[in-house]
C-alpha cells in the first residue's frame, strides 16, 4: 500500500517545500481533501499603536496571558518603545516573545527595600513593613531573611495585591517564615523575564532587558536575574541583550536544552550567563559576555554544553569558569581578552569525583588576561582531569600585554592533552605542575 503524502507539518526539514509541491501537484480541487490541522497561532502586538495599548509590564502580561488562553502557539510582538517593569514578565508555554531589536527595551524600575517589623509566619498572606511607600498593587516583591552570618536563609518572590497603611498583601501564602530576628526584609526585586516552574518550549528574541543596577539592590543569581528560570526546558533566546542587572544577566537553574543565539550579557554585576546546577546541554552560539563578574559560570553538574564562537572579555573575575561535576562540555572558537583574574578557569574541586572532567577547549584565543592575579590564560586547578586544549592561540603581546602564562596545570590534575596550540610573547607558555 502506498503511503499517503504527509502534510507540510510532518515533512522533515531536509525534504523542503519543493518536495511537498511535487508530491501534491497531481491533486485537483476535488481530491485535495487532506485534513488541515497545523495550528496557526495568533500574533498580538503590544505598545503604542498596537492591538494592546500600554508601555509597562501589565500590558505585556495581558498580551501573554491572552495568547496562552488560546492554547496553541502564539507570538507577542512588542513594538518599539521603552517599557517600565514594576514586575516580572511571566512567560507561558508555547509562546514567542519578539521585540524590535535595540528599539524595544524593558526597564526594571528602581528597587525599594523595607524592614519587616511584625513577624510573619509561613501561612500568612501579608507582611508589615516599616516603609510601605515603595510598594503598590501589581508590583513584584521579594521577601528575604538572613542567617547570623549574613547569608540568605529564605527567599520568596511574589506579587503585591494590596497595600493598606504598613500592611502589604501578597498574592499567596509564602510558606516560609519571615521573622524579625532573621533581619527579614521586603523589596521590589524581581527578574525582568521569568516563568513558573514547568513552563517550557518558549522563544524570546530581538529585545533588550535593562536592569538599571545603579538604582537597584543586588540579588543573588540563584533567585533572580535579568532572566531567571528554574526547571523550565527547551528555551531559545535569539538576539536578546540583558544588561546592567544588579546580579546575573541570564540565570537558569535545572533547565535542559536552553539555547542562546547571538545574545549579549553586558555589565551585569555578577554572572553574565549562569547555566545553573543540573542544567543539561546548554548552547551559547556567537554570544557576548563582557563587563560582568564572569562571562559564563558553569555551576554544578552542567554537562554536554557547547560554546561556539563569541567573546568573553573584560570581566572582573573570569571569562568562563567550570567546576563541580561540569563534565563533557566543549568551548570552541571563542575569544577571551582582558579578564581580570583568568581567561578560563577550572575551579578546584574538593575531591576528584567532584571535578570538571573531560572538557574540550579548541580554536580559542587568549590575550591580556589575568592581570589581577598571575596573568594566566587557562588555569586548571585541583583534581580536574582529562582536559583537552588544542589549536588555541595564547598571545602575550596584545592589549596591554598583561597575560604572562598560556596554560597552568595543577599538580593534582591528570590527563591534560595539549596539541596544535600557538604561544607568542609569553613569559611561560605552559606551567605544568604535575611534573613536580
Amino acid at each position: 500500500m502506498q503511503r499517503p503524502t504527509p502534510p507540510a507539518d510532518e515533512l522533515a526539514p531536509a525534504q523542503g517545500a519543493s518536495h511537498l509541491h511535487r508530491a501534491m501537484s497531481h491533486l485537483s480541487p476535488d481530491t485535495d481533501n487532506r485534513t488541515r490541522s497545523l495550528p496557526q497561532g495568533l500574533t498580538l502586538t503590544v505598545g503604542r499603536g498596537g492591538d494592546l495599548e500600554g508601555c509597562d509590564d501589565r500590558a505585556l502580561q495581558a498580551g501573554i496571558d491572552y495568547l496562552a488562553r488560546l492554547g496553541g502557539p502564539g507570538t507577542l510582538q512588542i513594538l518599539p518603545g521603552d517599557y517600565e517593569m514594576a514586575n516580572a514578565l511571566y512567560l507561558r508555554t508555547g509562546i514567542t516573545v519578539r521585540g524590535a531589536g535595540s528599539d524595544t527595551v524593558l526597564h526594571k524600575l528602581p528597587s525599594h527595600t523595607s524592614t519587616i517589623t511584625r513577624e510573619s509566619d509561613w501561612y500568612e498572606n501579608r507582611v508589615t513593613v516599616e516603609d510601605s511607600s515603595g510598594f503598590a498593587p501589581g508590583c513584584g516583591i521579594m521577601l528575604r531573611s538572613y542567617t547570623d552570618s549574613g547569608s540568605l536563609r529564605e527567599v520568596v518572590r511574589d506579587t503585591v495585591v494590596g497595600v493598606e497603611g504598613k500592611e502589604v498583601y501578597l498574592s499567596r501564602r509564602p510558606e516560609k517564615n519571615f521573622w524579625c530576628e532573621d533581619q527579614a526584609t521586603a523589596s521590589t526585586l524581581f527578574p525582568v523575564l521569568t516563568a513558573e516552574e514547568g513552563v517550557c518550549d518558549v522563544t524570546v528574541e530581538h529585545l533588550v532587558l535593562d536592569g538599571h543596577r545603579d538604582a537597584n539592590e543586588e540579588i543573588n543569581g540563584n533567585y533572580s536575574g535579568g532572566v531567571f528560570l528554574q526547571q523550565c526546558h527547551r528555551y531559545l533566546f535569539r538576539k536578546v541583550t540583558s544588561r546592567s542587572y544588579h546580579g546575573d544577566g541570564f540565570s537558569f537553574q535545572i533547565c535542559d536544552d536552553v539555547r542562546f543565539e547571538s545574545c549579549q550579557a553586558l555589565d551585569n554585576s555578577n554572572l553574565g550567563f549562569h547555566p545553573g546546577s543540573g542544567s543539561q546541554r546548554p548552547v551559547f552560539s556567537e554570544c557576548i559576555g563582557d563587563g560582568n563578574g564572569q562571562g559564563i559560570f558553569f555551576c554544578w553538574g552542567v554537562t554536554d554544553g557547547l560554546v561556539e564562537g563569541g567573546q568573553f572579555c573584560d570581566n572582573t573575575d573570569y571569562g568562563i569558569s567550570i567546576g563541580h561535576r561540569d563534565t563533557d562540555n566543549r568551548i570552541q572558537g571563542a575569544r577571551f581578552s582582558g579578564n581580570h583574574k583568568t581567561g578560563l578557569r577550572f575551579r578546584e574541586p574538593s575531591h576528584v569525583y567532584r571535578g570538571g572532567h573531560r572538557n574540550v577547549i579548541e580554536g580559542c584565543s587568549f590575550s591580556d588576561n589575568g592581570f589581577a592575579e598571575d596573568g594566566v590564560g587557562i588555569d586548571i586547578r585541583g583534581s580536574t582531569h582529562d582536559t583537552t586544549i588544542h589549536d588555541c592561540h595564547f598571545d602575550g603581546a596584545s592589549g596591554q600585554a598583561r597575560q604572562q602564562i598560556g596554560v597552568r596545570i595543577s599538580e593534582q590534575s591528570r590527563g591534560t592533552q595539549l596539541a596544535g596550540n600557538r604561544f607568542s610573547d609569553l613569559e611561560q607558555d605552559v606551567v605544568d605542575l604535575t611534573a613536580s
